[in-house]
């Protein structure tokens, strides 16, 4: 490589991997940053930020995450129906017992870049409740 021009990565030069995180025991916040450089890309040496270098990540035991402090009672996710009367509100506590998948997505997108780019790295993250999950033809690496 010269070293007077700058590297981009191409999109036919993208290889990208599988990774399988269990979440059993892990703490929300440290998980959805690590899962975010890695949708990113920000773990590889041709990390290039307007492009998407990032890999696949299968998430597994989604139900068994662990919040610190007293984050299961006091913190809400709130959404507006765009309905009069239609602002919802959920704790945590709520949401991991029904939907337990959207709360790791949900704190990883909020870490993604705002851009056109977050909408295909989202898609890359895969998010199971339990133990079982449909992509072992991929064959996933442990991270």
């Amino acid at each position: 490589m010269d070293m007077n021009k700058a590297f981009f990565l191409k999109k036919e030069e993208q290889q990208p991997q599988w990774w399988l995180i269990d979440a059993e025991g892990q703490v929300l916040g440290r998980l959805a940053t690590r899962i975010a450089d890695v949708l990113r890309g920000r773990h590889k040496a041709a990390y290039t930020p307007h492009s998407d270098a990032g890999d696949y990540i299968v998430v597994i035991n989604a139900e068994k995450i662990v919040l610190t402090g007293n984050k299961l009672e006091d913190k809400i996710y709130d959404r507006y129906t765009g309905w009069m009367g239609g602002y919802k509100v959920t704790t945590a506590k709520e949401m991991l017992q029904k939907f337990p998948e959207r709360v790791i997505e949900h704190a990883v997108k909020g870490m993604l870049p705002k851009n056109k780019l977050s909408d295909q790295m989202i898609k890359k993250l895969k998010v199971y409740a339990g133990t079982n999950h449909p992509h072992a033809a991929q064959n996933p690496q442990q991270a």
